[in-house]
């Protein structure tokens, strides 16, 4: 059974609809950082599925696991700024964080 790439882009362009849905949908600043890392691991996923058609060159694979350090570093600075906004208004809405501009 050989899959091809329509596949692998059309299970990639899912996981990012779900990702972006849910993260339009969605007051709750912790979902959105979940669906954040679900929009960030189709594209991932995209990139190792273009690394297999195209076998001479492992960029994607390299540009994968440069997305996974970037995925890694954006949950890290995210949840910092999640705590210290449930810090300071005891919720984790974003309806309120308006208050941050200041």
């Amino acid at each position: 059974m050989d899959v091809g790439i329509g596949e692998y882009l059309a299970l990639c362009s899912i996981l990012f609809g779900i990702g972006a849905i849910g993260f339009l949908t969605r007051r709750n600043m912790l979902i959105q950082l979940m669906t954040i890392e679900i929009m960030l691991n189709s594209v991932v996923f995209m990139l190792l599925a273009f690394n297999r058609v195209h076998t001479g060159s492992q960029a994607g694979q390299v540009f994968g696991f440069f997305v996974i350090a970037v995925a890694a570093a954006e949950a890290a600075v995210g949840l910092a700024i999640l705590i210290s906004y449930f810090r300071i208004k005891n919720s984790v809405e974003t309806d309120k964080a308006d208050l941050l501009k200041h």
